[in-house]
């Protein structure tokens, strides 16, 4: 009994070398026109790894199977597909189909043309950046966008570092290290990425005193916890969430009357960056910088990329005793920005100039504030040309939807917008919206009751040629 058995066992054993010396050399493979052709257009060390990667499966699938054979033509196109994976940038350009248009995880808000141009230009020769062209001497970065801040929100002085998370911590640091900073329970938010306000204040060196509770807090609250050891009344803006019914929060005006009495520094960390009233738009009130800094808070923060509209910042704005103490700490030069994020920041400043224009050319402005009878007037025309590319293999509508502000601004907001809608018919809507995501170019939308949605709101006109081809081909290989 047990040579049968072990000649089936070698048997066995013996197909499986056989169907492994099937598999060619990588030096033969390497020979080969099509990747010849690879390694022309390629880097060869990507090639290389990609020929043996492909080899690897092959072999790792036939040791696990008893039927697994080497195909050439299966394993050529997986080396051509693992070439381009390898080959394509891991930052890249992306669609943005979703109805988010503060998309965090899609790079946030984007620029206006003017500041991609300079920072183009920045970026390939020298530049002003520390260099004052009327003295010749050293000049300071801080002066690109101090004097727009300061103009477009009536701050006494400004400062911008790499992002609000940074700008927080400095301004605690600088304010309260050592000293106890207070706080209100019901701001005590996390956001994106693990950002915790209590967090923040341990690693800045602050003691964080909570006063009033999850929905209220009175005035008295604050007085009562101020004592000789206090550095800083911190109010933090709920931007990515809000508590409603039975609630009550202190005014920055009010905050103020009790530190100027109290000889606390009032700061407010607003998140969001709201330069301008949005309610023109039917869109929820949210407060603006300038209203904070009109209200008397001695320090405010927020973001650049989410509701302003311009490139990842942190900006610091108030009274100018203060700002100059946060331009004097040593993590000013740890979190400064750079020429590139300076100039993209400028230009969006004084874009700001004249509202007019701003919400004409800064994309997050107008985007917020397209009326939706346009939006829908181009998913009906975008709709139209899609039934005539790709036929009878889809169902293609138009219906009503609701985009987001995202970012973690205005959570309550619901943006009227229309989606395109698509339901293949010869593939799933998951593997449709696969093929979206991992071709050429990347296409981001979602996935609703089997259909495909393609929101008008954030897919910019210049990108819907680009799309239509896109879901096209993808149809048509599906058929």
């Amino acid at each position: 009994m047990q040579c049968p058995v072990g000649s089936l066992g070698y048997t066995i054993r013996m197909d499986k070398q056989t169907r492994l010396r099937q598999l060619p050399k990588t030096d033969e493979v390497l020979a080969r026109p099509e990747i010849a052709e690879l390694v022309a257009a390629n880097p060869r060390a990507i090639v290389l790894d990609a020929v043996r990667d492909a080899t690897d499966a092959v072999r790792t699938r036939i040791l696990g199977s008893d039927d697994s054979v080497y195909d050439t033509d299966t394993f050529l196109a997986d080396v051509r597909t693992r070439v381009t994976v390898a080959s394509k940038r891991s930052l890249h350009g992306v669609i943005n189909a979703t109805g988010i248009i503060v998309h965090t995880n899609l790079g946030r808000s984007l620029l206006s043309e003017r500041a991609v141009a300079a920072v183009a230009e920045v970026a390939g020769g020298y530049s002003t950046l520390e260099y004052d062209v009327v003295s010749g001497e050293r000049g300071s970065r801080h002066v690109h966008c101090e004097e727009m801040l300061c103009r477009l929100t009536g701050a006494e002085a400004a400062i911008a570092v790499n992002n609000n998370a940074s700008a927080v911590m400095m301004a605690i640091s600088a304010l309260s290290r050592g000293k106890e900073a207070i706080v209100s329970r019901g701001q005590l938010v996390e956001i994106g990425g693990s950002f915790r306000v209590p967090d923040i204040m341990a690693e800045s060196g602050a003691t964080m005193v909570e006063v009033g509770t999850t929905n209220k807090t009175h005035l008295c609250d604050y007085e009562n916890a101020i004592t000789e050891r206090t550095g800083l009344l911190l109010k933090v803006h709920s931007s990515n969430f809000r508590v409603i019914g039975f609630t009550q929060e202190i005014g920055v005006a009010e905050l103020v009357e009790l530190g100027d009495r109290t000889g606390v520094p009032i700061y407010e960390d607003q998140g969001s960056g709201v330069l301008v009233d949005l309610r023109r738009w039917g869109l929820p009130y949210e407060p603006t910088v300038g209203e904070s800094i009109a209200a008397g808070a001695h320090l405010v923060s927020c973001s650049g990329d989410k509701l302003l509209g311009g490139p990842q910042a942190g900006l610091l704005l108030g009274r100018k005793d203060i700002i100059d103490r946060l331009k004097k700490h040593p993590l000013a030069r740890v979190l400064r920005l750079d020429k590139m994020t300076l100039a993209a920041l400028e230009v969006t400043l004084r874009t700001y100039l004249d509202e007019d224009r701003a919400l004409a050319e800064i994309p997050t402005l107008r985007m917020l504030s397209t009326p939706v009878a346009q939006i829908r007037a181009r998913a009906e025309a975008m709709a139209d040309r899609l039934r005539g590319a790709c036929g009878d293999v889809a169902d293609i509508g138009v219906a009503d939807d609701v985009g987001r502000a995202g970012g973690g601004a205005l959570p309550m907001a619901d943006i009227p917008s229309a989606v395109v809608s698509v339901s293949p018919r010869c593939i799933s809507e998951f593997e449709f919206e696969k093929r979206l995501r991992l071709g050429e170019p990347t296409i981001v939308a979602r996935i609703k009751e089997g259909r495909l949605l393609f929101d008008l709101r954030t897919l910019q006109s210049a990108e819907e040629n680009a799309v239509i081809d896109r879901i096209a081909a993808i149809l048509g290989g599906g058929a």
